[in-house]
């Protein structure tokens, strides 16, 4: 292995996964690289003409995952943070390789969010080029 890879999307059960992902990294002796992806909101369609999201306005939302994203590595010496757009599981697996070890939750968001749109950790089993540690979180009470 030649880093270690960790899906967040502030969830308590990412920030889990984080937590397994640094212990490896250091066990391993390896770069810890935390990576968010944001979900760009869909057009609108009001009256047939689409209206797309302010440019700033998406600036902002990225400068502020990173700020976030920047503070839950703090913890981990030598960690890095990465923000990029699309879909999670795909973008995930984009940036893995075959010496990465890939690092999810298996329970993030809420439970219409995984049945409307899947479960990320499943896709990134199913589609990543390494191997991939799903930690098991117990759901919030």
């Amino acid at each position: 292995m030649k880093r270690v890879l960790a899906g967040v999307d502030f969830s308590e059960a990412s920030k889990q996964a984080l937590e397994r992902a640094g212990g490896w990294a250091a066990r391993l002796g390896v770069p810890l690289v935390a990576m968010h992806v944001l979900q760009s909101p869909a057009p609108m369609l009001p009256e047939a003409q689409i209206a797309l999201p302010d440019p700033t306005w998406l600036h902002a939302m990225e400068d502020h995952a990173r700020e976030q994203l920047e503070g839950w590595v703090k913890p981990y010496p030598g960690a890095s943070a990465l923000v990029k757009w699309g879909a999670p599981a795909e973008e995930l697996v984009s940036e893995a390789d075959p010496d990465t070890l890939l690092v999810v939750a298996q329970v993030g968001h809420s439970t219409l969010e995984r049945l409307l749109f899947g479960s990320t950790a499943a896709r990134v089993v199913r589609l990543a080029p390494c191997d991939v540690l799903v930690v098991r979180t117990e759901p919030a009470k």
